[in-house]
């Protein structure tokens, strides 16, 4: 019963993180192109009210006409939509998914022996430490050089250092599946910290500070841009985090780490070709293209470098052999042994996570293609390899399935 309920909470807490997460990157995004895309105001009224810029756009069968008050705007007015429940919405949700995924059976899916053998309390203590002490050190790089000449460089220094820094250490301690989705959430809680701790507050100071008639501080407004730029590049990163979890080619590469950083630094390349396109398009700078060169570059170069190596060849003879015996049709009493040993204690009688049992031939027919999926095809099962099934056992598991998936 237990296994089911958790199955259920894991299906809603993922369909409603989903939506939140649509609804924040997608606000995030309007923003950042709505900023690149402003023009300085043609009407003098526009001038007169401090309008430092304004878009004209077509959507839906209508026209929309934003406009960007470089201070305040002559008068609040009594509707102001503020843009926050996106973002702790999607923090919420996605650390509660992250807790019933990986913290609440720890032992299973947070740890892997094999990389580091701890108890589970400590492993989750700290996974936990991960999302604090990486948002207090970047909070602490953005106040130390934010503001200082080249901040902006300085800064992402820095967070890339810190970055690499912690993928290393997560790969290295947590099971690799579970350090990619730590990561992720480690990139989404600072996303969600700086909407929190600096954006929204910034904004309310602002707001009451027109509201009282005193001159409203552009620090405020300069503070708050620059964490929400930021956010901006940390999205595609915390995306491809998010969605490795259903490949296992990357987190179970002997230097998964390596493979978590080269394509987080090709996310945000190709997001900076994003960001700086709508400037392009209006001579402020220019084409980016170079950055979303580099991207796909460190892309394809990733691709070639952790390609499957070829088969050993053999001589003639047990070349031969071996094709007989790779297209051979096994039977059941072929895979049996493979699951009592790999697949039993986890799905046999005693127990049977998600609902699942092996133990019996009708049972394995009612399951043999997701057996074949995530044993051979994503490598997915045994989780985190904790039975040590072998490549050659898979290989049964295969040439079973291949042939037919024999329960006789």
């Amino acid at each position: 019963m237990e296994s089911y309920l958790l199955d259920w909470a894991n299906l809603l807490l993922r369909w409603v993180h989903v939506i939140t997460a649509i609804a924040w990157i997608g606000s995030s995004f309007y923003f950042v192109f709505l900023d690149s895309s402003l023009t300085p105001p043609v009407d003098e009224d526009l001038k007169k009210q401090g309008v430092s810029g304004e878009l004209w756009a077509v959507h839906g069968g209508g026209f929309y006409h934003p406009v960007k008050f470089a201070g305040a705007p002559p008068k609040l007015p009594e509707n102001l939509h503020w843009f926050y429940w996106e973002s702790y919405s999607t923090w919420l949700t996605g650390f509660s998914l992250f807790t019933v995924s990986y913290l609440w059976n720890a032992r299973t899916y947070l740890i892997d022996a094999s990389v580091k053998a701890w108890h589970p309390h400590a492993a989750i203590a700290v996974a936990l430490a991960f999302l604090v002490v990486f948002w207090l050190a970047y909070d602490q790089i953005c106040r130390r050089f934010g503001q200082r000449k080249n901040g902006d460089a300085i800064v992402g220094a820095g967070v890339a250092v810190l970055v690499c820094i912690a993928s290393w250490l997560a790969c290295h301690w947590f099971a690799g599946r579970a350090a990619f989705l730590l990561i992720g959430a480690m990139l989404a809680t600072t996303m969600s910290a700086n909407v929190a701790h600096w954006i929204i507050p910034g904004q309310r100071k602002m707001v009451a500070s027109i509201k009282a008639g005193e001159p409203v501080d552009p620090i405020h407004g300069w503070r708050g841009k620059q964490r929400s730029v930021h956010n901006t590049y940390f999205t595609l990163p915390v995306l491809f985090a998010m969605l490795s979890n259903h490949y296992s080619f990357t987190y179970s590469h002997p230097q998964n780490w390596l493979v978590l950083i080269l394509m987080m630094f090709a996310g945000a390349a190709i997001r900076q070709f994003f960001v700086l396109r709508h400037g392009y398009k209006l001579g402020r700078n220019s084409h980016p293209w170079p950055y979303a060169a580099v991207g796909v570059l460190v892309i394809l170069g990733a691709l070639v470098w952790m390609k499957p190596e070829p088969p050993i060849a053999m001589n003639s003879g047990a070349a031969r052999a071996d094709s007989t015996s790779a297209t051979a049709s096994l039977a059941y009493k072929d895979i049996k042994p493979v699951l009592e040993q790999r697949c039993y204690m986890c799905h046999g009688e005693a127990v049977q996570m998600k609902n699942v049992r092996l133990d019996s031939p009708q049972a394995l027919a009612s399951h043999a293609q997701a057996v074949y999926q995530q044993v051979v095809v994503t490598k997915i099962m045994p989780m985190n390899n904790a039975t040590n099934i072998t490549d050659a056992e898979r290989d049964v598991i295969k040439r079973w399935f291949e042939g037919g998936a024999k329960t006789e």
